[in-house]
């Protein structure tokens, strides 16, 4: 029986900009104690759901890496009595987007749908968590699709040079594996693991769940008791060591014929939980981290011309952060461009950002999030996100404080304390003139 919406146990937040139109998040409790973050917009009959499990491919055991990324394109291939034609086939009639998504810490699922089908929808959503088929004509079909796109991104030089960076930066870590796998891993996994993956995983103690759009908070704890009651109350445990120091700074060359060398570089970072984020991610942002007025396009790409774009990013996984950037300039530049960002990351450490640089950064954060919530899809992926992240529903309400209450002092602090030139490993692939590594080259796939 559906209780009383006078008795749903919710919390209600307003968010700090205006769209979706009906900007207010609901923390819904269904009679089952299902938690879901809900944002009604009845503006348009649509629905978007987003669900997260904790642990993703940093979980694939040693031998069959590639495991969580396959069961991604393998759950909406057929489930319960529905085969992969039937239930393709029920996705297309009633014009469901339904898809998976695997990274290094979670797994996600996504699903819009018109809200005149969504009891069809959340049906469906059941069956794939918690029955998935894995026939063998879709598991061979979508193990072909991802041995092709492995084959695709190792012609691919900034790809090749990426995974071998994660290598030289993470060691032998599960983060620094690649997480599509390979031909030998992927060729090990079998049915049965890919449905003990989602007996072992998807644990309701470990599952977050965002909905936007024209459903009620009642309806709402009606669907996901119906759908996501039955899966196991808890997940297998989530055992992901620490990744250990990236080690000294210096260069790794990857001796390969191209007519410009890819160059990817990088240090210890910062986590997600630390209290100095904020102030890293300003830093990071005036760095090269999305903003085309950054220090590094100016230096290497406005003054001298040496790179068409720069950037940089902080990667936090749960178990691992790491600040990083990367470019590509000609083989007789890679040298100077080098020199250049080594010198960049030491004048940030001594001497911080400029008042000026700091408050442009605060804008540029600020107002960028708003894109996040220009639609149902991307408003149901940002909260889920929220909740992956282990923040509060109050982080809607408080971001733009959060930014801006860090200082001047509080940003400089903060670069003495994360950036150190003499830390910075480059990974270069290519043929640089008159540049020889002085690290040990990782091999490229």
């Amino acid at each position: 029986m559906m209780r009383p919406i006078a008795a749903l146990a919710f919390a209600v937040v307003y968010l700090a900009f205006a769209a979706p139109a009906s900007a207010v998040v609901e923390r819904v409790v269904s009679p089952g104690g299902i938690e879901a973050w809900l944002i009604e917009d009845h503006s348009n009959p649509l629905i978007s759901l987003a669900i997260g499990f904790h642990g993703g491919a940093a979980l694939d055991p040693a031998g069959k890496e590639g495991l969580a990324y396959l069961a991604s394109g393998l759950f909406d291939e057929g489930a319960g009595d529905l085969d992969s034609r039937a239930f393709q086939g029920e996705l297309a009639d009633l014009a469901i987007d339904f898809s998976f998504e695997a990274d290094e810490d979670s797994f996600v699922g996504r699903m819009r749908t018109l809200s005149i089908h969504r009891d069809e929808a959340f049906r469906l959503l059941h069956l794939a968590l918690s029955k998935p088929r894995i026939d063998a004509e879709p598991l061979s079909r979508v193990r072909n699709q991802v041995l092709s796109a492995i084959a695709a991104e190792a012609s691919d030089p900034e790809n090749a040079a990426g995974q071998a960076w994660f290598r030289m930066m993470l060691g032998g870590h599960p983060y620094g594996r690649p997480m599509k796998g390979d031909a030998r891993s992927l060729s090990a996994i079998t049915a049965k693991d890919l449905r003990q993956f989602a007996a072992h995983r998807f644990g309701r103690d470990q599952m977050r769940i965002a909905v936007v759009g024209d459903i009620s908070a009642a309806d709402l704890t009606t669907l996901l008791d119906r759908s996501l009651g039955d899966l196991p109350a808890k997940a297998a445990p989530l055992v992901v060591p620490e990744a250990p120091s990236p080690g000294a700074g210096g260069v790794a060359v990857i001796d390969h014929d191209l007519g410009q060398s890819v160059v990817l570089f990088g240090q210890a970072g910062i986590k997600r939980s630390d209290p100095d984020f904020y102030a890293a991610a300003l830093i990071d942002d005036i760095m090269g981290g999305g903003n085309f007025a950054s220090r590094l396009q100016r230096s290497l790409r406005e003054k001298r011309g040496l790179v068409y774009s720069v950037d940089t990013d902080l990667i936090m996984f749960d178990h691992a952060a790491l600040l990083s950037g990367s470019f590509g300039t000609k083989n007789a530049s890679v040298g100077e461009a080098i020199a250049l960002t080594r010198g960049e990351w030491q004048r940030m450490a001594e001497a911080g950002p400029s008042a000026a640089e700091l408050a442009d950064a605060k804008t540029h954060l600020i107002g960028e999030y708003a894109l996040r919530f220009d639609s149902t899809r991307k408003a149901a992926e940002a909260l889920l996100s929220i909740q992956l992240a282990g923040l509060s529903m109050d982080y809607l309400e408080k971001r733009a404080e959060y930014f801006d209450k860090v200082s001047l002092a509080d940003a400089r602090r903060v670069a003495r304390r994360l950036y150190h030139a003499a830390d910075l490993r480059f990974l270069v692939l290519g043929r640089p003139a008159g540049l020889v590594g002085d690290l040990t080259s990782p091999p490229i796939d």
